[in-house]
């Protein structure tokens, strides 16, 4: 579905933003019924976070201790201030804050259970997560000792030790290799998991109450583009997006924990300034960032649009052919092409003035390490090993201090999506519907026959009046054909009775709507088998294959079973011609049985002896209908006639009134 371009609003870090963000990111984790779920769910990250910082403090711990009781000689000679440090922690009371905080995170899952507990899997992965991203954390501050540890060995020349941290560093890459390719393993396998979950909730509220005809139909509702892009695609982003920023934002916590204390221990000057450096272009980023959240929502759209254009003419390449009508439609799929590539032309201006000023801002630092701290090792009070272990501690800071500003393209591009999958949510949960009062909708009262009672029926942008005051009474075996000129509302009748259509005011009465089958002009042909195309919309496995082959008799199509086998899969709305789905479809209400059937024109690719024989058939069940039709001939089995004369006007008439009045036409 798409529409004409609306005006986009300029899209903010705002409150809607977050808002709706974790409208759709707290579910998966955490209901959300209320405000207050909110918080909770808050505190329960921080106290899984806190419980995972316990659980590295006890492994870094173990495994030291551990270390140096198997090899103390080794452990003492290079990392003797590692095993100082957790021999006076684990004398400190730092070892009961440990204890206390894995209590407390117990304490707090345990209260919030009924609510924790169904999302057991998703917490689990992402406490794993985050412990993995603080094993990864620790592999690159073990490197940057270690890379300290070579430089100097090989500025005095020391043969043995540079060998050994050379063998020490191929050991810590090849136990850091299983942890890194598990650690992304893990984000995908979550991210999957979040993408299913949250992908069937859209689709569930998007099937409910017909939201996917309403967005399809409905111009006052337009706004919401391409919903199908929105369900792929944008959940698809949103899902691996957020869990990369959540763990991005915990390695910028980590790594500045670690790494701003070695700096700090190097060159108190060097960390002040870089600090002061990165926050200026952390502000300087998320000025450009907000105009270029609003180009990256216009991009998501027209390219769902020119998508869409190319998919219409695929959906209609016959008639297309028929009519060629290639240069129309080339020339509609370019202009949505066209302005793709304006926004995109916008998108690469902005882009391009964002580079510039991230190339300036990440390459002039590389040299600020060695400015800063080579005088200290040219006057002798620092080793070679040193200047190394900087400029890794200073990269690891600025990369960790310059997440927003590196990262601000895909920031931008992330938050568009939200504010696209959040005005989707909002729709489809009826917060973004105009609300409307009883007396401006069509009431559906149900019962056992069908009547109409002064029904006046609006398009759904309530820009024409179809019928005004409208009151139609069956008896129980009456048939009724509705006619009148194309244009007139005789489809929309059938909407409004099927309660598709609800714009005006007056009452439907009729059975519930499991008791009435709706044949299009068009049938509806699924992807399926034959089996499937018969029993739709429903599948009943005790029907046999013996019964439905009677019933393609029925409706003179006995010849499809000996063309096509039972479980055969294809497209049926190629394989059949329109004349074959409309019998087929005829063949549908022989097997339900309705107590009503609702035809639009359903007859009409059909000659006029099979539409005799199929009406005739029809007439000996016991289902009641109603049709729409051209056809002189459709008044032979019906009671009654309601013709549509325009501008809200109707007249009811009995077959011979209306026989009358043809031949009075006529004469």
């Amino acid at each position: 579905m798409t529409s004409g371009v609306p005006a986009t609003p300029q899209f903010n870090f705002d409150r809607q933003l977050w808002r709706r963000f974790t409208k759709i990111a707290q579910p998966y984790f955490y209901p959300q019924e209320n405000r207050l779920n909110f918080w909770v769910f808050t505190a329960l990250l921080v106290v899984l976070l806190v419980a995972v910082v316990c659980v590295a403090f006890f492994v870094v711990v173990g495994g030291t201790l551990l270390g140096e009781s198997l090899a103390p000689n080794f452990v003492n000679k290079y990392a003797g201030g590692l095993v100082k440090q957790v021999k006076a922690l684990v004398a400190s009371p730092a070892i009961f804050w440990a204890v206390g905080g894995l209590v407390l995170s117990a304490l707090a899952f345990g209260l919030t259970r009924r609510a924790v507990a169904p999302r057991w899997k998703q917490w689990s992965l992402l406490g794993l997560l985050l412990f993995l991203s603080f094993a990864v954390n620790g592999a690159n501050v073990s490197l940057s000792y270690i890379f300290r540890f070579i430089d100097t060995a090989l500025g005095q020349k020391d043969q043995p030790t540079f060998w050994l941290n050379l063998t020490l560093y191929g050991g810590l890459i090849i136990a850091a290799i299983p942890i890194l390719v598990g650690y992304r393993f893990t984000r995908l396998k979550l991210g999957l998991y979040w993408r299913e979950w949250l992908t069937k909730s859209f689709l569930n509220d998007y099937f409910k109450d017909r939201s996917y005809y309403e967005l399809d139909s409905n111009s006052s509702h337009t706004e919401i583009d391409n919903p199908d892009q929105r369900i792929t695609e944008d959940i698809r982003s949103f899902t691996s997006v957020t869990l990369s920023f959540l763990l991005d934002v915990l390695d910028t916590i980590l790594t500045l924990i670690s790494f701003t204390a070695i700096l700090y221990t190097i060159s108190k000057p060097l960390t002040y300034g870089l600090l002061v450096y990165a926050t200026l272009g952390t502000v300087i980023a998320l000025v450009a960032g907000r105009r270029l959240i609003k180009i990256n929502y216009d991009q998501l759209r027209l390219e769902a649009d020119f998508r869409y254009g190319l998919v219409h003419v695929r959906d209609n390449a016959e008639s297309i052919a028929f009519y060629r009508g290639e240069p129309q439609e080339l020339r509609q799929v370019g202009r949505r092409f066209g302005r793709v590539v304006d926004n995109f032309n916008l998108l690469i201006i902005w882009q391009a003035l964002i580079d510039l000023f991230q190339y300036g801002y990440n390459y002039f630092t590389r040299v600020v390490p060695y400015v800063i701290v080579a005088p200290l090792y040219f006057s002798g009070q620092t080793d070679l090993g040193t200047i190394t272990q900087a400029y890794i501690a200073f990269s690891q800071v600025l990369g960790a201090l310059s997440l927003v500003t590196n990262q601000i393209q895909q920031i931008s591009s992330f938050a568009a999506g939200v504010n696209r999958l959040g005005a989707f949510e909002e729709v489809l949960s009826r917060q973004g519907l105009p609300v409307k009062h009883p007396e401006q909708q069509i009431q559906i009262q149900t019962a056992q026959q069908l009547s109409i009672q002064r029904m006046t029926l609006f398009t759904p942008n309530s820009e024409q009046e179809l019928v005004r005051d409208l009151t139609v009474n069956l008896a129980p075996d009456e048939r009724l054909l509705i006619v009148g000129a194309s244009g007139a509302g005789k489809s929309s009748i059938l909407r409004a009775v099927a309660g598709l259509w609800t714009n005006g005011s007056g009452i439907v009465v009729r059975p519930d709507i499991s008791e009435m089958l709706f044949l299009p002009q068009r049938p509806y042909m699924l992807l399926g088998t034959l089996r499937e195309q018969l029993l739709y919309p429903k599948n009943d496995e005790t029907i046999s294959n013996e019964q439905l082959a009677k019933v393609l008799e029925r409706v003179n199509l006995a010849y499809l079973t000996d063309r096509f086998n039972w479980d055969e899969i294809l497209d049926w709305s190629m394989v059949l011609s329109l004349g074959e789905q409309q019998r087929l479809a005829f063949a549908r209400i022989f097997l339900t049985q309705p107590r009503y059937a609702i035809l639009d024109e359903a007859t009409s690719a059909l000659d006029v002896t099979n539409e005799r024989h199929l009406y005739q058939e029809l007439q000996h069940t016991a289902v009641v209908y109603l049709s729409v039709g051209h056809r002189p001939t459709l008044v032979d089995y019906h009671q009654k006639v309601l013709e549509l004369t325009g501008g809200g006007g109707w007249q009811l008439l009995t077959v011979a009134e209306y026989r009358a009045k043809l031949a009075q036409m006529v004469g």
